[in-house]
């Protein structure tokens, strides 16, 4: 077996031999299909998870006009359609709404479909492909939503035209740079990206002369590449691994997290993840060179991925490796990457100013991250009991932090050879769950390798709608551009949170299909089985 196989022990699995599996990968046979029965009518039906989520994509797109981020500079806002929308109050209200009802009806169709398309056929494929280029049309064009990030990128490659250094100094010193949309916390921060973002950022500016709308139009084409190379080499990746690629397609990339994320908020991290994706297949696949060049490519948007090369030096040791070897193999891998990064930093004197953000990676927490959360209730009980709970609170994430990296070197140095890419999924997911700071789209960094080696349609699939849900729920409600001038009968945020909250409570109760998907029977069942254990606990208080 290669590194491209997997003993994992899954039901999600290839049905039938791939093509492109290198020699000696075991291929599993297909279990029987355990969400549908075939001639089920929802298997026959794909297509309708699809338009639903065409026209929640669509609704999306109209809630943007009046909700997204808008630059100060942009033509687009003394349009009278976008005045209505963005200074009425019924505009603004009507958009929140559109916006996420939209987003939650997304997320209902990803669920769908991957109901629809239970027992994972031939054709289970090309249903994914064309579910995710339909959601994908209405958020290409859509104004950013979810994030503003990509007004920061234009600054970025107006700081490299005018011959400064982002690594060095923050976006305040250009002119007029608050009427590009950037968010303010971007004013003084260097840029936490690689030099190839840096080349390709130069290169939108000097194309669009950073007019804003079409700048994040060509960076939201740039991340539609990480997309589409996740679509081509997620199915493949998983196939060497015995894993049913559509299903693994449709977890990863079909998600709306996914899809928000990397189309509408056109993060460049879509970019990264699709090069390291590709770059790990190529290794998987003994193209060793190949998938270390791609890795750096990927390290080169944003240098978080350093960490996959460790383990494409583990494929490349071989699995019969010595020590030597194995140090030998590292060693050339850390060298031909760093070295091409190296001359990278050449062009535009920005030498290797890349590796301060994995040096000193930003300060702070958030606090729906198990470090940050977990600090704060130490905290909290620390100063209840009269002792220093930040000091405590502080050492507890530091701790989960170097754990994280305690993990990796586990991860890197123990294990079976033909799970190496199960070890790095593990090894990034290790990283980024036990970091102080988690952004709704850190969480897709490492989804997909976790997808093509392997999610169980048990706890684990639970565990994803949770977290996805939760996050497009947080994105709808957190990041809404409204004036402060704009007179409404509720708070815009409040509005979006208490639509999302109830299209939640929908999914989970209401709704026949979806509630199956976390919990089991009917509304009536609970209430009986909750009304028989109160009866139970008050039996026994009574004897």
């Amino acid at each position: 077996m290669t590194a491209g196989g997997s003993h994992l022990s899954t039901s999600e699995i290839f049905p039938g031999p791939s093509k492109k599996a290198p020699a000696g990968t075991e291929i599993r046979k297909p279990a029987p299909a355990t969400a549908l029965v075939p001639g089920h009518p929802a298997k026959r039906r794909a297509y309708i998870a699809t338009w639903q989520g065409f026209l929640g994509a669509l609704m999306m797109f109209v809630g943007s006009i009046g909700t997204g981020w808008i630059a100060n500079g942009s033509p687009m806002i003394r349009q009278p359609v976008v005045i209505a929308l963005r200074t009425e109050g019924w505009g603004v209200t009507l958009s929140t709404v559109l916006l996420t009802v939209g987003a939650m009806l997304l997320m209902r169709s990803w669920l769908r479909l991957g109901q629809r398309l239970g027992d994972w056929g031939e054709h289970s494929l090309r249903s994914v492909v064309i579910a995710i280029s339909a959601w994908s049309f209405p958020l290409l064009l859509a104004v950013p939503i979810f994030s503003r990030d990509v007004y920061a990128y234009t600054g970025q490659g107006r700081l490299v035209m005018e011959g400064q250094n982002p690594y060095q100094v923050g976006i305040s010193t250009l002119s007029n740079w608050f009427s590009l949309g950037a968010d303010p916390a971007w004013a003084e921060n260097r840029t936490p990206y690689g030099p190839y973002f840096l080349w390709l950022a130069r290169g939108v500016v000097g194309l669009t002369g950073a007019q804003p709308d079409a700048s994040v139009f060509l960076f939201r084409l740039l991340a539609g590449v990480g997309v589409v190379l996740c679509v081509i080499y997620v199915p493949k990746l998983a196939e060497l691994h015995g894993i049913n690629g559509a299903r693994a397609l449709w977890i990863a990339v079909a998600n709306p997290l996914f899809l928000i994320s990397f189309v509408a908020s056109a993060h460049n991290d879509a970019l990264m993840v699709g090069l390291a994706v590709a770059g790990v297949y190529f290794a998987a696949t003994k193209h060793y060179l190949t998938g270390i060049l791609l890795v750096t490519a990927s390290i080169g948007i944003k240098p978080i991925t350093v960490l996959l090369l460790p383990f494409i030096g583990v494929m490349w040791a071989g699995p019969a490796a010595s020590w030597l070897r194995k140090f030998l193999i590292w060693g050339a891998t850390a060298g031909i990457s760093f070295a091409v990064l190296a001359v990278s930093g050449i062009p535009y004197n920005l030498g290797l100013g890349w590796v301060w953000a994995i040096m000193d990676p930003t300060p702070g927490y958030t606090g729906y991250s198990p470090s940050g959360f977990l600090g704060q209730q130490v905290e909290f009980l620390g100063n209840v009991l009269g002792l220093p709970g930040g000091t405590f609170a502080d050492l507890l994430r530091t701790g989960m932090k170097w754990s994280a990296i305690g993990l990796v070197l586990l991860l890197m140095f123990r294990g079976d050879y033909s799970r190496a890419v199960r070890r790095l999924a593990l090894a990034f997911t290790a990283v980024v769950m036990l970091s102080p700071i988690i952004q709704p789209w850190y969480i897709l960094w490492f989804l997909p390798f976790l997808a093509v080696t392997g999610i169980r349609n048990d706890w684990q699939i639970r565990c994803l709608y949770v977290g996805v849900t939760f996050f497009v729920v947080f994105g709808a409600q957190d990041q809404l551009s409204v004036w402060s001038f704009v007179e409404l009968p509720i708070n815009a945020s409040s509005l979006a949170f208490v639509t999302a909250l109830l299209f939640t409570f929908y999914l989970l109760v209401l709704d026949i299909h979806t509630r199956k998907l976390l919990i089991e029977g009917k509304p009536l069942d609970w209430a009986r089985r909750a009304w028989g254990w109160a009866k139970e606990q008050r039996a026994a208080r009574t004897r």
